[in-house]
């Protein structure tokens, strides 16, 4: 995992828990409400975080599958090139012959 890359978010997830505590500021009374609520909100953030490293891995996958099926169309493209070329060099040259006898 990058650290760099996913920083905007960490930091948003920690504002997150903070804003969530000094909401419940109040009912620092009942401990059990503030640490649910902590809880909650840096369970919500590491949902938000694996989700970008799932779509983010997508991404990569897709590019990857991408560049994967250019690289074989390419390839196809060139193996029909080479068959198109052979076929028509050996209809030519049956065009050729035929052509021979016919004026023989």
């Amino acid at each position: 995992m990058d650290i760099p890359e996913y920083l905007p978010d960490i930091v948003l997830t920690g504002v997150m828990v903070i804003s969530t505590l000094f909401l419940i500021l109040r009912f620092w009374q009942d401990l059990i409400i503030a640490i649910a609520a902590a809880l909650m909100m840096l369970s919500l953030g590491g949902l938000f975080l694996s989700l970008e490293i799932k779509v983010r891995n997508l991404e990569k996958n897709v590019i990857t599958r991408e560049r994967m099926l250019r690289t074989n169309l390419e390839e196809i493209s060139t193996a029909m090139n080479e068959k198109y070329d052979k076929t028509s060099a050996h209809l030519d040259d049956l065009v050729g012959e035929l052509t021979k006898r016919a004026y023989k």
